[in-house]
């Protein structure tokens, strides 16, 4: 299976349990997977035949901006359904990481891989 991917999608929302969290933005970097079979756009050139992430793109980030999740894992769920949500993704991997989450870290992060 091919693979389309957006990478480090830097972002800020409100997430987090603790009521520091929920007071300010925090910046997210998000990475999407997205395995798709690619020959027919490979051979035609044409838009149609492949998966668009720009529209991806722009879904994620009217989630990310409007949202107020409370676990990196269901802002992850959430974004697997907006790429599974295009026809010709077969399965997405979403990894999310929290920037200075944990002292001492770089980031917490989380990992999720689903598929149709």
């Amino acid at each position: 299976m091919d693979k389309i991917f957006i990478r480090d999608l830097a972002l800020r929302c409100i997430i987090g349990i603790f009521p520091e969290e929920r007071r300010e933005k925090q910046d997210i970097v998000i990475n999407v997977e997205m395995h798709a079979d690619l020959r027919a756009a490979g051979r035609s050139d044409d838009l149609k035949d492949t998966v668009d992430y720009k529209t991806i793109k722009k879904a994620i980030l009217k989630l990310v901006e409007g949202s107020g999740f409370q676990l990196i894992e269901s802002l992850a769920e959430r974004i697997a359904d907006i790429a599974l949500g295009n026809e010709k993704v077969q399965k997405v991997i979403v990894t999310i990481d929290k920037p200075g989450a944990l002292r001492f870290a770089k980031a917490s992060a989380v990992e999720i891989t689903r598929g149709k």
